[in-house]
């Protein structure tokens, strides 16, 4: 495949531990790069393929979808705006709908593949500062019989930024309603919210109480997102544009997260590494 030259660019979507490598050959052979998260599971791993897609000159673009979902979007826009004020607390939260496997479950995952999403979205909607200190706790109350294997199914995360402001993170691999994604930003200004994990807005009052139709799963909540996020991959590949979603941001988030996995193993606060 690599020295194909009908192809211009590939999609990297395999299991996260081979990110990287795919990653960097992908660049050598002149191929824009379109990377599922997490870019690399090392900051030196995260470094080897900036700076190779950097000397290639290929568009490196990383899947955190909830910068191309509309609520995000438009969160971001009255932030940047100055409509909400200065952020002081933010959250991020991702509940997955259960019914995994839990041999398939990678330990790390809940920081790794999951929160940090919600990582990436807190630096999102707090732009121009970065994720300083955190401290997290974690558990495996999903699946208890997988603690010794390292499956943490539900965490925590208290994020301090550079400019003071506050933000958690949470996730839990098994939300019984259906798949759960929400934000939220509180500024001096005022209040913006995201998500409400609903498919649809239909509400049915009935006997059994107030029932709304949930989504059950991440491609049903995301689909539009999904496809911007290839849209604006293929359109920077097409002009040679810069990527919306760098190398950068990819290893911002994961140095969060690794920070994360540390205070969750120590029960310390830890700095997150430049």
């Amino acid at each position: 495949m690599w020295p194909d030259s009908e192809v211009d660019a590939v999609v990297i979507a395999a299991p996260a531990r081979f990110h990287a490598d795919l990653a960097v050959a992908a660049a050598r052979a002149g191929k824009h790069i379109f990377c599922e998260k997490p870019m690399a599971l090392s900051l030196a791993d995260a470094d080897r393929v900036i700076d190779t897609a950097r000397a290639a000159g290929v568009v490196l673009q990383v899947g955190f979808n909830r910068r191309f979902a509309p609520d995000w979007v438009a969160a971001r826009v009255l932030v940047e705006d100055g409509r909400v004020g200065t952020p002081r607390l933010l959250r991020s939260l991702t509940r997955d709908p259960g019914g995994f496997d839990p041999a398939r479950v990678a330990p790390g995952t809940i920081f790794l593949e999951t929160l940090i999403h919600d990582f990436d979205t807190l630096r999102f909607l707090n732009p121009g500062s970065e994720v300083t200190h955190v401290h997290a706790f974690a558990d495996a109350l999903v699946e208890p019989a997988w603690r010794d294997q390292g499956l943490l199914g539900t965490a925590v995360v208290t994020a301090r930024f550079g400019n003071g402001a506050v933000g958690t993170a949470e996730a839990c691999f098994e939300a019984s309603y259906g798949y759960d994604v929400r934000g939220e930003v509180l500024g001096s200004g005022g209040m913006v919210t995201m998500g409400d994990g609903r498919r649809t807005g239909m509400t049915f009052p009935g006997p059994a109480g107030r029932l709304v139709d949930t989504a059950r799963g991440d491609q049903e909540l995301f689909a539009g997102a999904y496809v911007a996020e290839l849209a604006a991959f293929t359109g920077a590949v097409r002009t040679g544009s810069p990527s919306t979603v760098t190398g950068e941001d990819a290893r911002a988030a994961l140095a969060v997260a690794l920070a994360a996995a540390e205070s969750a193993r120590t029960g310390r606060v830890v700095e997150v590494a430049k």
